[in-house]
Parts: C-alpha cells; structure tokens; sequence
C-alpha cells in the first residue's frame, strides 16, 4: 500500500509510536511518501543521521519529493540510483529521495513527482545555509518532467508534488506568489493535459480536499 503525508520539517516526533496513523502496522509491502520539506537532512549533523539510521530499521519504504525547506546540497551528496522506473537518490536502503519530474511504479500504481517551491521566507534566512536556489526546478527538471509524461501517455495514477497548480491555490482561497509562477504554471498545465486518478500535495499546512482530485496534506495520512 502506498500511504501518503505531508510536511514533516524534520520532526523526530512526527514517527513517535502513535503520532503517524497506521504506521506501527505497516510492512515491508508498504510505501510512506512525504509531499515535501522531508527535512531529515537540514543541518545535516550527526543528529540526523543518528535518526535516518532509526528510520532506516523501520520495515516500510518512506520516499519523498523535495519541497523549497530542504538541504539540497546534502541530499545530491547522496547516490543516484535507478529506481522502480525513474531516478532518486539513495539515503538509506529503504528512504529514497523521489527527483523532480519522474514516474515510478510503486505498489502497482503510476506516480508523477514534481518537488520545489518557491520559500516565502527567504527574507529570515540565509542563502546557502537555511536556503538553497535548488529549491525551484530547473530548465531541464521541466522538459525531462515533459517528456517522462509524454513517454507515459499522459496517465499515471497519482501526482505527487510540494506546491500546488495556480488554479488549486486559488481555490484554496490564496494566492500563487509572483516568483513561484513558473513552476505553478507548470503544475497548472499538467492538471490540464495528464489523466490521473488523484493529486496529493504539501506546503500549505493544511489537510483538506479541494474538489474530487486534489487534497493538501500535513498531518493526515491517506492511504491508496
């Protein structure tokens, strides 16, 4: 089973026996994707990689996309690998980094990931050290994006991705900011042209559905 959760910033306490719904029963059949802002890997000190190591012993998969909160310098220090149809990186033999614009087959089901977002906080960090310029796509994460769906069809089963289209955001009752308009607009004309059955996606702090397709994940957690 694929189960699906929003931002978890780097709280040890979000894996605390009880806290993530249905996580104690989970097996090795199972997969836990993180809409977002895993931030596991943040300070990148020995902390955290004394609770990736936790983590690792957990007998479930946990995969994320990156959100606009993450340490993108140490998550490429990690090997890139192939994986269930698309690339990732490897942070532990069972926590996978899932890169922008990718397909995978996991537990039978097609899923398009497209991390990234734009940090509206930038202003109360410091670039290259609470901020990274990795954290909005690249030219070539939107056309490889582009072409894994074209070779795809244009279906998949679920999307997966931190921010949201324009549309969705306005639905949300909020407004998509100027600097995150590329990557919105991209989100947008996937909504448009990609057969899907469902869209999860973080970065609002929110756990609602908007409309029949489209939920906005933090702490609940959906399993399809």
């Amino acid at each position: 089973m694929i189960h699906i959760t929003g931002d978890t910033h780097g709280e040890q306490a979000r894996f605390a026996p009880g806290v993530m719904h249905g996580e104690s029963r989970w097996t090795e059949k199972d997969y836990l994707i993180i809409c977002g802002d895993f931030g596991y890997l943040f300070q990148n000190n020995k902390e955290e990689k004394a609770f990736l190591d936790d983590l690792e012993k957990k007998p479930y998969t946990s995969c994320f996309c990156d959100g606009n909160h993450e340490n993108f310098p140490a998550i490429f220090s990690y090997p890139e690998e192939s994986w269930n149809g698309g690339r990732v990186h490897r942070i532990r033999k069972n926590i996978i980094h899932l890169m922008r614009g990718q397909v995978y087959t996991i537990a039978g089901k097609k899923v398009f990931t497209m991390g990234g977002a734009y940090s509206i906080d930038r202003y109360m960090r410091k670039l290259n050290v609470s901020w990274w310029e990795e954290e909005l796509p690249t030219s070539r994460e939107y056309h490889e994006a582009a072409d894994n769906l074209e070779k795809n069809d244009y279906q998949v089963d679920l999307i997966i991705s931190h921010t949201a289209p324009r549309e969705i955001i306005r639905r949300m009752g909020k407004y998509p900011d100027t600097h995150d308009l590329e990557l919105t607009g991209f989100l947008e004309w996937i909504m448009y042209e990609v057969e899907f059955s469902h869209w999860y996606f973080g970065h609002w702090h929110d756990d609602w559905d908007i409309g029949e397709k489209f939920t906005t994940v933090w702490f609940e957690v959906h399993t399809v």
